[in-house]
Order: C-alpha cells, then sequence, then structure tokens
C-alpha cells in the first residue's frame, strides 16, 4: 500500500520514525531469500564477493565522510539551514 507523509511539517522525532520505517521497508522489499547451499553455490569459493563488498563498502564510507563535510560547510556558509538534533 502507497501513502505519502507531509515531511515539512514533521516534527525531527517524526521524521527520524518515518525514515526508520521507510528503510525498514525498503529493505524488506529488496531482500531475496534462498536456502544457503543456492546462495553459496552462486557466490563460489574465491574471496571475489567478499573482497567486492569490502571495497564497495569502504568507498561508500568515504563517500559519505565527503558529502556530510559539504553539508557542514553550507550550513556554516549559510548556503541551507539545517535543524541539529542531539541524540539522547
Amino acid at each position: 500500500m502507497k501513502f505519502s507523509v507531509e515531511v515539512a511539517k514533521a516534527s525531527p522525532v517524526q521524521l527520524k520514525r518515518y525514515a526508520r520505517v521507510c528503510g525498514t521497508v525498503l529493505a524488506r522489499a529488496h531482500a531475496k531469500s534462498g536456502d544457503a547451499a543456492t546462495v553459496s553455490g552462486y557466490l563460489g569459493k574465491k574471496d571475489e564477493f567478499d573482497e567486492a563488498l569490502g571495497e564497495f563498502a569502504l568507498t561508500y564510507a568515504d563517500q559519505t565522510v565527503r558529502d556530510h563535510a559539504a553539508l557542514v560547510a553550507a550550513v556554516k556558509a549559510g548556503r541551507i539551514k539545517a535543524l541539529i538534533e542531539e541524540d539522547s
């Protein structure tokens, strides 16, 4: 079932909950189930998949750091406004 939420009117707590729900639904929608033997046979015995996954994770982490730095710089320069919420 599809629905939408006016995120512009959401409080920080509501937005955080909405993001969590969206992430959970997206993860479940993209998950594939299968038996371990089939998955193992598909991946093979070499380390290629493990290495590719590790490389992707490191590249993604580096990009996330760059994106965050750009966001912080934009906020400090006054180009965008951001609500900073402290984790409790």
